[in-house]
């Protein structure tokens, strides 16, 4: 049976919509288990209140095909209202005998006596209900039952992603109707809202995720596909001649000359020109013509015929990768660009013009991933988990993101669309009033001073971080040069980037963070595989591990330091007081290299972040041995509550405002202060408004953030008196829920005419 599971799973998957999906399951259901009918209920509404919401039929095979969208029952009526109501599985050996029975007349299932119906759940969300039924009074078997249950688990997700693709198929004929808009559902990943061109990037090597796009003027695309073959056949000819210089002729000749001879035409070229003539953009008519010819040698028996599948895939990869492409060799985007994808990382924002990206929406992670991170340090937008959006349709298509409520908006019309301009329009006014208290210093009304320092990874990063006020930089993520990079930066490359922040926030404090890569910062150059990266070989565990690239980096900042004295240097992922001890170890060795080679290096302030709980319990320990505390509040709540803070499956139980979060981070101050060591945040909870008040509360005076947030905390700062943020900190450690936690700091936002900080619109 697993087999059959996997065949139905993967046919739903590719079904084009919500009707080729639900036949295809009554269809291979009721043939896999030999029963009579296989029926589908699905909810029709999920946006209103549950006492209102029906089921409908909306596939069957063995009743009344016009009973199909016709026959309605509402939660908790009849027995498949039973199985929604109760979210478990009813199986029974006569139905008609159960008080919850409904007879409903000319749907023709009155001779049927066994039922089974099973829930189809996603993420706590009921979606309908799976039925089968058979003549005989009997219960269907344990095994059956089970098949059932698994596949609707399965088909849950496939079910939502095949809802989202037929309403998008409607748009795409033109509906601008406001019912038709497709929304999807995510996680805020970054605060705003941002009108945009969808520009899906493709993931890995794969063809497969080429979005479908039509083109208005068929020849012009037949030009650009030209173009490109030309491109490629112009590269195989240097290719050819490269490989001539350093080997005699063989093999890779006659490849070289296959393939330069399939570009001058035959019928790879012609189908694909055929499929542009039919209105296909190129790279659709490309992936579509590759995956034929592929299909065909893949069903070779000669070994040797069906290798050369992969060559003809490699081909068309070649061809993609000159397509989309302006007349200086460069890819043609759009003036608001909505970056969409699945997997999104550092390479992927490096490839757009920043000055153009206006939002983020990926499919997977949450709001504490690293890219909603990178997203907030831009200032843009971003929406996280949102897995039921079919991104190979959307693409070029207009977005809207919401990354406070976390919706993705496709294509909106009417009175959508007017309020969404509205919501960005007060954004804007908003950000413009923000950016008025650049020069003023974030104190509160009794006096109280709060240093505002901003995290940054990118040179790039650092004008909007002067623009907004910073007081320094809390946090330079140095693991994001090594990201966009194709190998190890030199000790000169690290020297160059760490002197120019230094410089340019000079005398402003620079703390540089030592590399943290691994769990959901990966080097491609440098791959770790790992059944649980966030618990693996990350941080300084690796960095100890490999003392060449530790020493290097070390000697660059210790370099980029001479002659300034605003250098500071954070040990990140430190989880036991003997890794710290063997950093300061190696920091002190480059130190002693750089003296002997006659540099005038100074030793700088040395700093540990707090991230892992058990060295909650060594503060003591830990702040005696270095010179200032900070406080990664990301890693430190992912650890605190067990939950990957890239899993939208448990997004939801990730929450820095947490009660347990919010007294571990009590205790690592009472360490430090114990120790007259000065404690900063620089995790995301510093730069979140609710998060920032409880930390003023608590004495933390000096917070660093995403220079979009800096703004905002400012307000929240000169709004709220210290005693006052005292007083909601002690009331939200008597809180037992997250959700108190924020009811109670939202309350005191919007008294202070501070919601439009968490919130869309004023």
């Amino acid at each position: 049976m697993l087999d059959s599971l996997r065949q139905i799973v993967t046919e739903v998957g590719k079904s084009p919509d919500l009707r080729t999906a639900l036949d295809v399951i009554v269809r291979r259901v009721r043939e896999e288990l030999g029963v009579a009918v296989c029926s589908v209920y699905l909810i029709d509404r999920h946006d209103i209140p549950e006492s209102e919401r029906r089921l409908v039929l909306q596939a069957t095979e063995g009743l009344n095909q016009d009973s199909v969208g016709r026959v309605y029952l509402s939660m908790g009526e009849g027995l498949v209202g039973l199985v929604a109501r109760r979210a478990e599985p009813i199986n029974l050996e006569n139905a008609q005998q159960h008080p919850c029975y409904k007879f409903i007349e000319n749907i023709g299932e009155e001779s049927y006596h066994a039922f089974l119906g099973v829930p189809i759940i996603q993420r706590g969300e009921m979606l309908g209900v799976l039925v089968v039924q058979d003549l005989l009074a009997r219960r269907f078997s344990n095994d059956q039952e089970s098949f059932l249950v698994t596949l609707a688990a399965q088909l849950a997700s496939a079910i939502r992603y095949a809802q989202a693709s037929g309403e998008l198929n409607r748009l795409r004929q033109g509906d601008q109707v406001f019912d038709s808009a497709h929304i999807a559902q995510g996680l805020p990943g970054s605060p705003g809202i941002a009108f945009g061109t969808a520009v899906v990037m493709l993931e890995g090597t794969s063809l497969e995720d080429i979005p479908d796009r039509s083109v208005e003027d068929p020849e012009v695309e037949l030009q650009r596909f030209r173009d490109a073959v030309a491109l490629v056949q112009e590269e195989f000819r240097q290719l050819k001649s490269d490989f001539s210089r350093i080997s005699a002729a063989g093999d890779e000749d006659m490849l070289f000359d296959a393939f330069i001879l399939m570009l001058d035409g035959g019928s790879f070229i012609e189908a694909i020109e055929q499929r542009i003539r039919g209105g296909s953009w190129a790279p659709a008519a490309l992936r579509d013509t590759v995956k034929e010819h592929a299909a065909i040698f893949d069903q070779m028996n000669d070994t040797y015929l069906r290798e050369r599948a992969q060559d003809i895939r490699d081909l068309g990869l070649r061809i993609f990768s000159k397509l989309g492409m302006d007349e200086n060799g460069q890819r043609a985007f759009p003036e608001r660009i909505i970056l969409v994808g699945q997997d999104l990382s550092v390479s992927h924002l490096a490839e757009v013009p920043t000055e153009q990206l206006a939002g983020i929406v990926s499919t997977r992670g949450s709001g504490s991933s690293h890219l909603a991170i990178l997203a907030r340090a831009l200032g843009v937008p971003a929406v996280m988990g949102a897995s039921d959006l079919p991104i190979s349709r959307i693409d070029q298509q207009e977005v809207v993101v919401d990354g406070y409520r976390g919706l993705v908006v496709i294509r909106p019309g009417g009175a959508l669309r007017d309020e969404l301009m509205r919501l960005a329009r007060e954004e804007a006014e908003l950000s413009a009033e923000l950016a008025e208290l650049k020069h003023v210093p974030a104190e509160t009304p009794d006096g109280v001073r709060v240093s505002l320092l901003v995290n940054i990874g990118l040179l790039s990063d650092m004008a909007p971080s002067l623009q907004v006020g910073a007081e320094g930089i809390g946090l330079y993520r140095t693991e994001v040069p090594f990201q966009i990079r194709k190998q190890f930066p030199s000790e000169e490359e690290q020297t160059r980037i760490y002197k120019e922040a230094l410089q340019t926030f000079e005398p402003y404090p620079v703390v540089l963070r030592t590399l943290d890569v691994g769990g959901d910062k990966p080097l491609s150059y440098f791959p770790i595989n790992e059944e649980n990266p966030f618990l693996g070989w990350r941080g300084i565990r690796l960095m100890l591990d490999h003392p060449e690239i530790f020493l290097t980096q070390l000697r660059a900042m210790l370099r980029a330091g001479v002659g300034r004295g605003n250098l500071s240097i954070l040990l990140p992922m430190i989880s036991a007081v003997h890794e710290l001890d063997d950093a300061l170890y190696y920091l002190r060795q480059a130190f002693n290299e750089l003296v002997e080679e006659g540099q005038p290096v100074s030793w700088p302030a040395v700093g540990v972040m707090i991230e892992v709980p058990s060295v909650v319990y060594q503060m003591d320990a830990i702040a005696r041995r270095v010179d200032f505390v900070s406080i990664g509040t990301n890693d430190l709540t992912q650890y605190l509550l067990a939950v990957d803070r890239n899993n939208e499956r448990v997004a939801s139980l990730y929450d820095a405002l947490h009660p347990s979060v919010i007294a571990a981070i009590r205790e690592i101050v009472a360490g430090a202060t114990r120790q007259n060591k000065p404690v900063s945040v620089c995790g995301e909870l510093a730069g979140d408004p609710m998060g920032a008040l409880l930390l003023l509360g608590m004495g933390i005076h000096s917070l660093s953030m995403s220079a979009g947030s800096l703004p905002r905390i400012k307000w929240v700062i000169r709004s709220f008196s210290y005693a006052e943020a005292q007083q909601l900190l002690n009331k939200a450690l008597r809180c037992e829920d997250p959700a108190e936690v924020r009811a109670l700091l939202n309350d005191a936002l919007e008294q202070r005419g501070l919601g439009g900080l968490v919130r869309a619109g004023r």
